[in-house]
C-alpha cells in the first residue's frame, strides 16, 4: 500500500485521478490530459508513483531512441491502508482532506471551464444529508454503497459513456460525543 505523503501531492493526486479510469496511459497521453503540468514535473511525479509501486508499467517500447512506458494504476494500489490511516495525526488528516478538496475543486473547475456545460443534463450534483445511524447502519449502508460502485466500477469506455467523478466524504456531525441531545446525556 502506498504512504499519505506520496499519495497526497496534488500533482500525484491529478496523475492518480487521471488514471482512475482503468485506462492505460502513456507519460505522453498524460501530458494530454493534464496539459498545465509541466512535462520535467510530470515526468518527475509519475516516476515516483511508478517506483513506489502505484503505479503498474504495462508496456515499453522504443519511441525516437527513448523508451516510452505505458502505465496501468491497479485497483487499490492508490490507497492508504488501515495501519498507515490509523498512524495519521490530526494535522495529517486535515492536511489529506484538504489536498482532496483542493482537488474537488480543481475538477469542478475544469468542468464548469468547458464551453457545454450543463449541470442538470450531466448529472452534476452537490448535496449534504445528515442521517441518524447507528455503527451498525453505518456498516450497512457503506456496505451498500460499495457494492453499487463495485458493480459500475470496471465499465469500460464505449460511445454513449460519460466518465463520471464520484467523490464521497462521510463524517460525524456536531461536537463530541456527549454534545447531542439525541445522546440523552446532555440537557
Amino acid at each position: 500500500m502506498a504512504t499519505a505523503d506520496l499519495l497526497l501531492h496534488p500533482v500525484r493526486l491529478r496523475i492518480l485521478r487521471a488514471l482512475l479510469d482503468g485506462r492505460d496511459r502513456t507519460t505522453s497521453d498524460l501530458r494530454g490530459d493534464l496539459p498545465d503540468i509541466a512535462p520535467a514535473t510530470l515526468y518527475r511525479h509519475v516516476a515516483l508513483l511508478a517506483e513506489a509501486g502505484v503505479l503498474t508499467v504495462v508496456a515499453e517500447q522504443r519511441v525516437r531512441g527513448a523508451v516510452e512506458r505505458t502505465y496501468r494504476l491497479p485497483h487499490g494500489s492508490a490507497e492508504v491502508d488501515d495501519d498507515a490511516l490509523a498512524a495519521m495525526t490530526p494535522a495529517d488528516h486535515r492536511r489529506a482532506f484538504t489536498a482532496f478538496v483542493a482537488g474537488l475543486l480543481a475538477d469542478f473547475d475544469r468542468y464548469l471551464d468547458r464551453d457545454d456545460v450543463d449541470p442538470r443534463q450531466d448529472g452534476v450534483g452537490y448535496r449534504q444529508a445528515a442521517l441518524w445511524l447507528t455503527d451498525a447502519e453505518l456498516d450497512a449502508l457503506l456496505a451498500e454503497v460499495r457494492t453499487a460502485v463495485a458493480a459500475r466500477l470496471h465499465n469500460p469506455p464505449v460511445p454513449g459513456r460519460v466518465r463520471r467523478l464520484l467523490s464521497t466524504v462521510l463524517m460525524p456531525a456536531g461536537g463530541p460525543p456527549g454534545d447531542d441531545p439525541a445522546d440523552g446525556a446532555a440537557g
